[in-house]
């Protein structure tokens, strides 16, 4: 099944220390997220590589492929789609993904949990 909402909108940081293209970790309600803006748009993602197990996704690298805005951990170097969260390079591996949104300059993350 689909991941669902599960808590409430968390601030995270102020969107002008969020730079195009670089990752920021960040603690929300106890999980480790790794914030990204890229395309004018902001993913958010767990920050646990789901391949060499580290939190270390916001270090990832930034880029696309096939037009689809993209995460490639900085350890093992698979590519995610930072719009699903699934990996480009690995079947039936993916991140987590959580919702974002900009309000009054401010970035707030929902976390979502699978079902």
């Amino acid at each position: 099944m689909s991941p669902l909402p599960t808590l409430d909108w968390t601030p995270v940081c102020p969107l002008d220390r969020l730079d195009p293209d670089r990752g920021v970790a960040a603690l929300v309600d106890g999980v480790q997220v790794a914030l990204f803006r890229t395309g004018g748009e902001l993913y958010a993602v767990d920050n646990l590589d789901p391949v060499g197990g580290a939190y270390v996704m916001s270090r990832g690298i930034v880029g696309s492929r096939g037009g689809a805005p993209t995460l490639a951990s900085p350890l093992h170097k698979q590519v995610y789609d930072l719009r699903t969260g699934r990996c480009l390079d690995l079947p039936g591996v993916a991140l987590r993904r959580h919702e974002t949104r900009c309000r009054d300059g401010l970035i707030e993350v929902r976390l979502r949990q699978e079902e």
